[in-house]
């Protein structure tokens, strides 16, 4: 069983930054997909960023040149860094392993929140 465990997340002002991480406890394959997925109040849940096992990356278009997926292997940790963040980014962020470029996979995280406002 994979269980994500995430960490960041929080309040910071407009045009600030902000990393998140999520790390795969049990027997997580190296060769599959990592993610984020953001839900904002009363809106359905998007994917933010993918990044396959190759490091190959695909962004949602309101993240582009804002935001960067990356991933250790060798500690099944997938980050998210988020520059020049917008009111419009403040969401529950979630965490999602397995599956491929183009799907979910089945494991998610908890969630964190993430408040951008002065």
């Amino acid at each position: 069983q994979v269980q994500p465990v995430e960490s960041g997340g929080g309040l910071v002002q407009p045009g600030g930054s902000m990393r998140l991480s999520c790390t795969a406890s049990g027997s997580f394959r190296s060769d599959e997909a990592m993610g984020w997925y953001r839900q904002a109040p009363e809106k359905q849940r998007e994917l933010v960023a993918k990044i396959t096992n190759e490091g190959i990356t695909r962004y949602t278009d309101s993240v582009k040149g804002r935001f960067t997926i990356s991933r250790d292997n060798a500690k099944s940790t997938v980050y998210l860094q988020m520059n020049d963040l917008k009111p419009e980014d403040t969401a529950v962020y979630y965490c999602n392993l397995g599956g491929s470029y183009y799907s979910m996979g089945n494991y998610w995280g908890q969630g964190t929140q993430v408040t951008v406002s002065s």
